[in-house]
């Protein structure tokens, strides 16, 4: 089951349940795909509902590395996304949310 305390999202992907998270290294190859963007544009994007399909496939992508999947982007751009592309793109907000926002007091881990 996915933590959403731990910033996990639940998605199936070609059938398969599948935990994406994005953890530093996710979030690097994120930044990394998207060039001279910044994850700053990206989550203004998504806050605006402006956002594009390169943009969930690249959250997507990063939360599935994130989670240990070893696919390719050509892998995930033919994946079948359980419940299509309005619960891909939900799954991509709220892992960009679940990665920027603080825990609940007390439950940080420090």
């Amino acid at each position: 089951m996915a933590n959403p305390h731990a910033g996990e999202v639940a998605l199936i992907v070609d059938g398969e349940r599948r935990v994406l998270k994005l953890t530093l290294g996710a979030l690097a190859e994120l930044e990394a795909a998207l060039g001279a963007d910044t994850l700053v544009a990206l989550i203004e994007r998504y806050e605006e509902g402006a956002f594009a399909t390169r943009d969930v496939l690249a959250l997507l992508l990063a939360g599935l590395r994130g989670g240990g999947w070893q696919g390719t982007p050509a892998d995930l751009a033919r994946a079948d996304i359980g419940g299509g592309p309005i619960v891909a793109a939900k799954a991509a907000a709220q892992l960009l949310a679940r990665a920027f926002t603080l825990p609940e007091a007390g439950h940080d881990g420090l």
